[in-house]
């Protein structure tokens, strides 16, 4: 009878935001799976500092997941033995 029910997370996180136009080459951190195409999503805005102002122009990024096992008890289980070594 197993006593281990590992449960799959999903973690998601998007990338920084950028000009469109250069985020084509953008990867994920390592480990995370990049689940966007071409340019990314147009949903956030970067900002350029010249001189004494900063300017903020819609950029793309890109969304990124990760499946992630933790370790947990089956119900009615508990203790060392069904935790994750």
């Amino acid at each position: 009878m197993r006593k281990q029910c590992d449960q799959k997370l999903l973690i998601r996180m998007k990338t920084e935001c950028l000009p469109c136009s250069l985020n084509l080459e953008t990867q994920c951190p390592a480990g995370y799976t990049k689940i966007t195409n071409g340019t990314g999503i147009p949903d956030c805005r970067y900002y350029l500092e010249i001189k004494t102002h900063t300017l903020s122009f819609p950029g793309c990024r890109h969304l990124c997941t990760k499946e992630f096992e933790q370790p947990e008890c089956c119900q009615g289980h508990w203790g060392p033995d069904c935790m994750g070594k």
